[in-house]
């Protein structure tokens, strides 16, 4: 219990201070810069994940109509 409370407190103070950081001029920068940074890693963890799905379906897709030769008599 001690240290969920901790945590919240770390967390309220860390929240007021970002916010103050916000009001100044560099901070709307570095949150903005930030913004930026964090979309453009989300969207290369997106576009590397449906580049390997699109390699295991067509994987996936060779392994089936190999099956499918193997089982014909």
């Amino acid at each position: 219990m001690k240290n969920f409370i901790w945590l919240v407190v770390g967390v309220g103070l860390g929240f007021v201070v970002a916010h103050e950081v916000n009001k100044t001029q560099q901070g709307k920068r570095f949150f903005t810069d930030l913004d930026a940074k964090t979309r453009e890693f989300g969207e290369a963890i997106s576009e590397g994940y449906r580049k390997r799905e699109a390699e295991l379906h067509a994987a996936l897709g060779d392994a089936e109509d190999t099956i499918e030769e193997l089982s014909k008599p």
